[in-house]
């Protein structure tokens, strides 16, 4: 009796320890959806796990490698944007620290765009669907500069579907803004950034660029703001939101169109601003139309700015980053607009 007492206590014990092995495993930080054919399934990225220092990368002669950070870089006087300065104006500061700018480029030398368009097509899209085709087709007219510009169309819902890869023939992205027909049932919003960013826009070479119409709060998604933000500055992709909440058939009760609303709205303006784009709140067609226009208009105008941190070690840490003008009337006079920080962290970037 003993012995049979001793061998049922084993078993149990062994099938306890087999359910906590279970329960103890992680979800992988990749999203489960990587392609359009899996596009049903929720993502699943994990937390951020705890910086951990890493020594910076030598090559094959043992030679220690630079990175280096990459920032589009805004002016603005007032709403007009500013065109016309020089690497002379301007200076970077990482954590308080002066830094070395390595390179310069101006819109005519700047390299192409890769622009993303992530449409949202749950539910609350239905009434507005052919106001925000016609924005994005026209938007992506104006966007791509032929035989240099590139960009992609994507749409999601409770799914994430990749209408149209980086292309600049424009009939081809007339034709995949075409087959949007019906709406889903949810807003992965979070996802989709997650998705378009680590899989299209991480190796393309030049300015990455996602642009958001989404009228609604993510309902959906396995990241969150906090990873659609990391993964955005990670892959070096500015992005701009237009929020069409307020919507076309008439205004939201109690609420001024073109103004930020609720928790969704200064999420998707946190999005933006920390990745160096803007938020945009439309009220009808007219002013879904601007803020495509002022998108383009941007783009065009940027400044590309490239600075060597002196701080080569990938801690992991965030970085604060601040751009100044070195002339002190330039800065009373006009306003620059870029991302804010970024992760020390290892990652594949062309």
């Amino acid at each position: 009796m003993k012995r049979i007492a001793r061998i049922t206590f084993l078993g149990s014990l062994i099938v306890a320890l087999l359910g906590v092995g279970q329960y103890a495993q992680k979800p992988a930080k990749q999203l489960a959806q990587k392609t359009a054919k899996t596009a049903g399934k929720k993502p699943a990225p994990t937390p951020t796990p705890k910086p951990v220092a890493t020594p910076p990368d030598t090559d094959d002669k043992g030679q220690v490698k630079t990175f280096e950070v990459r920032l589009p870089v805004t002016v603005l006087l007032k709403k007009e944007l500013v065109s016309g300065l020089t690497q002379r104006d301007f200076q970077v500061l990482e954590d308080g620290v002066p830094q070395e700018i390595t390179s310069f480029t101006t819109d005519k030398t700047n390299p192409p765009v890769f622009v993303g368009v992530l449409m949202d097509t749950s539910p609350s899209t239905a009434g507005k669907l052919g106001f925000s085709k016609e924005a994005a087709a026209n938007f992506l007219y104006t966007v791509v500069t032929l035989r240099k510009d590139k960009a992609a169309f994507m749409t999601f819902d409770n799914e994430i579907a990749l209408r149209q890869d980086f292309t600049d023939k424009l009939d081809l992205l007339q034709k995949a803004v075409d087959t949007v027909k019906k709406t889903g049932s949810q807003t992965a919003l979070y996802d989709a950034v997650w998705t378009f960013a680590d899989e299209k826009l991480r190796n393309v070479p030049g300015r990455r660029v996602l642009v958001i119409i989404t009228d609604g709060d993510d309902t959906f998604s396995r990241a969150d703001l906090v990873d659609a933000i990391d993964i955005a500055q990670r892959t070096e992709t500015t992005i701009f939101g237009i929020s069409t909440k307020a919507g076309f058939l008439g205004s939201v009760p109690g609420v001024e169109a073109g103004t930020v609303k609720d928790k969704g709205d200064k999420y998707l303006t946190q999005l933006c601003e920390q990745t160096g784009g803007e938020a945009f709140f439309t009220g009808d067609i007219l002013a879904l139309e601007r803020a495509f226009k002022k998108v383009s208009d941007e783009l065009k105008s940027q400044y590309i700015l490239t600075y060597r941190p002196q701080n080569q070690n990938y801690d992991g840490r965030s970085r604060k980053i601040e751009v100044r003008f070195t002339d002190r009337d330039k800065t009373e006079k006009f306003k620059i607009r870029t991302k804010s920080s970024y992760r020390a962290i290892k990652d594949s970037l062309k």
